[in-house]
């Protein structure tokens, strides 16, 4: 037989092989879709509780090497009116679904490693997105590739459109350079990456004196590797950063902010989680005017993991809840109260398993000096505590059981920031000097004065701690009742005060 013969024979055995996989695959799609789309509604819900959106697909066309679907976003309760979609509103995905073991998709893009199916998706026009769709001349905005593994993980690549729309009697301009979205998990949803690169975005608005608004972001990161903790408690490492951001009213940049950025590391270690988180900001403009650069780091330790989940699951389902009160987005003050009296409420949660939760520390620093905060707060699990709070003291100690505090302003540094404030406000070098040094000396000296702060060298200090109903303030010591009223405006009480 010719060796020519048996490739072709070869090439025509991997080509029944490939178009029967792909059949198989097809027909496996189809009977597991209703079981897919169960797994998405399970992971929205879990991701994002509070946004009441729910999946389903229409029009599944099976071929052999592949299918065409809808897969429809739409509001779970359709008489709301404040949540994502409005009622009748849906967002739609027009899908091609590319059968495995190769998905044609994938080989375009020289992909070899087999895959149950390769997905592409392209938004298409609603009423819920038209606006979108206005501002890219009725091209899709975003079109996304999907690999979706034999194991049910699954990776995608989202485009964004770059957009540019402008209203011309209202002033109004939104401006992006596009961008890429990238999001990858496993078969259960429990370990998720993401990463966001956003080139360029500006907006224009106009405020209340018809002046024109300008906020421009440079250079957008976003990634993040996380996974859930055994309690449930989603967790691992993410950053954001930013090269600049800047607002601009009326022609004058009023705030830049360089080189921002934020990071954080949480883990979990027998049922305890703990982690950091870094804020970093190199250059601080306001109005041109050079205020420094920021540093923090806030750690926090020994949260208890299933007091997190039960905190996160209560605050979830009274924010569904209160999401679906009448009238709430045209009243953004009650909301924001009713969201900070839920958390009041379900704080005490978190205190089992006695957390701490420290500052350290808080930097601005310019070209004259450096000024830094520190704190360390230690909890007691209110649950714990015995006896009857008969006191101020014996309330706080169910809660806290210490604190350390230490606030450290350089004189020079302080006397900068007070003179780029008066240049900012218009004074002249000279005059805005002046002002800086009398501002900083007269805090230096009311602070001694009502003895909240001593000074050593060019530097004006605080110190505070506590533990077990005693504070000690630059080393002043007394209970806390006679710290409260000698510092908080005379809080009644009947112990005497220390000399």
């Amino acid at each position: 037989m010719k060796k020519s013969n048996i490739a072709v024979g070869v090439i025509v055995a991997l080509g029944v092989l490939w178009t029967g996989a792909a059949w198989f695959t097809g027909k496996q799609l189809e009977s597991h879709k209703d079981e897919l789309v169960q797994q998405a509604n399970a992971r929205l819900q879990s991701w994002g509780p509070a946004s009441t959106l729910t999946l389903t697909y229409q029009d599944y066309q099976r071929g052999i090497f592949s299918s065409h679907a809808k897969v429809v976003i739409q509001a779970t309760a359709q008489t709301a009116d404040n949540g994502w979609l409005k009622p009748g509103q849906s967002i739609v995905l027009d899908e091609t679904i590319d059968h495995g073991p190769f998905p044609l998709l994938q080989l375009k893009h020289f992909n070899l490693i087999p895959s149950l199916a390769a997905v592409h998706s392209e938004l298409t026009n609603t009423d819920a997105v038209k606006k979108l769709f206005d501002l890219t001349d009725n091209k899709t905005p975003l079109v996304a590739d999907t690999r979706v593994g034999y194991a049910g993980a699954n990776h995608t690549v989202v485009n964004l459109l770059a957009l540019d729309y402008q209203n011309a009697q209202t002033g109004e301009r939104f401006a992006s350079s596009g961008g890429e979205f990238t999001l990858g998990s496993d078969s259960k949803g429990d370990k998720v990456d993401f990463d966001l690169n956003l080139p360029n975005l500006a907006v224009t608005v106009k405020n209340e004196d018809n002046q024109p608004i300008l906020y421009t972001v440079n250079n957008l990161k976003m990634d993040g590797n996380t996974y859930l903790s055994p309690e449930g408690v989603r967790i691992g490492d993410q950053s954001l950063s930013l090269d600049k951001t800047a607002v601009t009213v009326n022609g004058q940049e009023t705030l830049t902010l360089n080189d921002f950025k934020i990071t954080s590391s949480f883990d979990s270690k027998e049922n305890k989680i703990g982690g950091t988180i870094d804020y970093g900001i190199g250059k601080i403009l306001l109005q041109q005017h050079d205020f420094g650069e920021s540093q923090l780091k806030l750690t926090v330790a020994n949260v208890d993991g299933q007091a997190m989940k039960t905190f996160s699951d209560n605050y979830n389902a009274q924010l569904q809840d209160l999401l679906k009160q009448q009238g709430l987005a045209d009243d953004p003050v009650r909301y924001q109260e009713d969201v900070r009296a839920m958390l009041l409420q379900n704080l005490p949660v978190l205190l089992k398993g006695s957390p701490s939760v420290s500052i350290a520390p808080f930097t601005w620093k310019n070209s004259k000096g450096e000024s830094s905060f520190t704190l360390n707060a230690n909890f007691n699990d209110p649950a714990t505590v015995t006896g009857e709070a008969t006191d101020l003291s014996a309330v706080v100690d169910r809660v806290l059981k210490t604190l350390d505090a230490k606030l450290n302003i350089n004189m020079p540094m302080a006397t900068e920031v007070m003179h780029q404030v008066g240049l900012a406000e218009g004074y002249n070098a000279d005059d805005a000097q002046k002002m800086a040094d009398q501002q900083v000396k007269g805090l230096a000296a009311m602070g001694q004065m009502f003895r909240l702060t001593q000074q050593k060298d060019d530097n004006i200090t605080t110190n505070l701690q506590y533990a077990n109903g005693q504070v000690t303030m630059n080393g002043d010591k007394m209970t806390l009742a006679q710290f409260m009223s000698r510092y908080m405006l005379g809080v009644p009480t009947n112990e005497g005060m220390p000399q």
